[in-house]
């Protein structure tokens, strides 16, 4: 059986570099304004997954993620259910902003934010100015 199961985990090995290219669409830069408005621990990792989604099949896109409302859970320090999954995508250039005006609703600074995530002042505002601009939309969830 042993000699059976080896020689499956070396092609299952060898073959994954190739079956995660496989997914690319193309290279061009795609610049996406992604809306996230909710916050449950399942609501986040759809979120995640949905980005990772999006760079799997375009490697180059330029990500802002809109954090307001029942979101802000996400972007805080102790609260995000999915934080390592946020400094993955920090580090691979996705950019997380949480919105001034939900925060001040909730009663939460600068400081509770996971770290290297920035704000805004307008969650709406920065989504309008960004599709101005040509970005594509996207609001996360089903």
């Amino acid at each position: 059986m042993k000699s059976f199961v080896r020689p499956i985990l070396l092609l299952v090995v060898l073959a994954c570099p190739f079956l995660l290219r496989a997914q690319v669409v193309d290279q061009e830069v795609h610049r996406v304004v992604f809306q996230v408005t909710k916050g449950e621990a399942a609501d986040q990792e759809q979120a995640i997954g949905q980005l990772n989604n999006i760079l799997r099949a375009l490697p180059n896109a330029e990500i802002e993620v809109i954090c307001h409302g029942k979101a802000l859970p996400l972007l805080l320090e102790a609260q995000s259910q999915v934080k390592s999954g946020i400094t993955d995508l920090l580090s691979r250039g996705v950019v997380f902003a949480a919105c001034e005006n939900t925060m001040r609703r909730a009663g939460a600074s600068k400081d509770d934010l996971i770290s290297g995530v920035i704000t805004v002042p307008s969650a709406l505002a920065e989504i309008i100015i960004k599709q101005e601009q040509g970005w594509a939309y996207i609001k996360a969830g089903n």
